[in-house]
């Protein structure tokens, strides 16, 4: 019990009521405004977070279908970059699914209803998820860093067999870093304040400093590091474009305006959407987080944030690219309402669309 009273659980999808069970000297849990009457959020934010997941789940979806589409031999479709921007399509469709649906009913809800089995599990997965979406914008910078800045070696480098193989260690890293959530997260029920309901919570062992170096970690692997990289790829791109480009033609400048504002986009994108939610983590864990209305509004712009990442990465990775968008009104547009093209055509079209390309304005 004494352990329990130490669960405020303030990471990404965890289960938290408004209540911290942390007590004071009159063994009365502290507790956000309002928690006790029940609030606007009740409809609100599963309001909200059904919007931001029927967007991201059509964009998602969306990406998914194209790129998984096959050719006239029955062979998918694939470059380096489309199997990154297809895994990055998966892991922002399951972050999702594995996160919203259940973290609404939290704020909708007065106790945990889905029973131990997806306390556990539907956790785990959100955060290997969550870092497989990371990994995986890494990835990416790091290949159009390749194509761009190594461009003669980028073919054998930049290899379907490569992608593939930097994909599985992706999902194999995300999975074990994710552990501890799996080893630590427990349905628990007997709380003073409400002795009939569960409680989907963290339990580790009091006075351990393994929490505190776990949340550090996922910190720094979870974001500070990967910031670090694709800052610094990209910015190595925009340096190679600019001194090391000769073409000055009006084309050329525009196609170099048009990258450097989508790197600036996707790191801008990629920093706010994850900032948010880092400063709680970590202010509750090394501070003293204060619970209000304005600190329990600002945890939930960081869900949204947060989930609202998962929904842009389409239209950043995917929506941007001119090659997409025609593939895209193939696969929704010719197809309906356009005679089907021949299998001469058609293959010459996809493979302009699909083809492994040095250009920039793919990313």
């Amino acid at each position: 019990m004494e352990e329990q009273e130490n669960n405020f659980v303030l990471s990404l999808g965890a289960n938290t009521n408004k209540c911290s069970l942390e007590t004071n000297p009159t063994e009365v849990p502290t507790c956000w405004a309002g928690a006790t009457r029940g609030g606007p959020e009740v409809v609100i934010v599963p309001v909200l977070f059904g919007l931001i997941f029927l967007l991201g789940m059509v964009g998602n979806t969306l990406v998914l279908v194209v790129l998984g589409r096959l050719r006239p031999g029955g062979r998918p479709s694939r470059s380096a970059t489309n199997i990154f921007i297809l895994n990055l399509s998966i892991a922002d469709f399951s972050f999702l699914l594995f996160c919203v649906p259940f973290q609404a009913t939290i704020y909708s809800l007065p106790e945990w209803i889905f029973g131990a089995f997806f306390c556990k599990w539907v956790h785990y997965l959100a955060m290997a998820t969550m870092l497989v979406s990371i990994f995986t914008l890494v990835a990416m910078s790091v290949d159009r860093y390749i194509a761009v800045v190594h461009a003669k070696r980028s073919p054998c480098i930049r290899s379907k067999r490569n992608a593939a193989l930097g994909v599985a260690v992706i999902w194999l890293l995300s999975l074990l870093i994710a552990i501890p959530v799996a080893q630590h997260q427990a349905l628990m029920s007997g709380h003073q304040q409400a002795p009939n309901s569960s409680f989907c919570w963290e339990h580790w062992a009091n006075g351990s400093t393994a929490k505190q170096m776990y949340k550090i970690t996922i910190l720094l692997v979870g974001y500070l590091l990967p910031l670090l990289l694709i800052t610094c790829c990209y910015a190595k791109v925009l340096y190679h474009l600019h001194t090391k480009v000769k073409n000055i033609s009006k084309k050329s400048e525009r196609s170099k305006k048009k990258t450097a504002q989508t790197v600036l986009l996707v790191v801008a994108v990629f920093l706010l959407s994850w900032l948010p939610h880092h400063i709680i983590t970590m202010w509750a864990e090394f501070g003293h987080f204060p619970l209000n209305n304005i600190s329990f509004t600002f945890r939930i712009i960081s869900h949204c944030l947060a989930y609202g990442n998962s929904c842009i990465n389409p239209i950043l990775y995917a929506f941007l690219s001119e090659n997409f968008r025609k593939a895209c009104r193939q696969v929704f547009t010719c197809k309906l309402f356009l005679r089907p093209l021949s299998a001469e055509k058609l293959a010459r079209v996809r493979m302009e669309n699909f083809s492994t390309t040095h250009s920039t304005t793919n990313m």
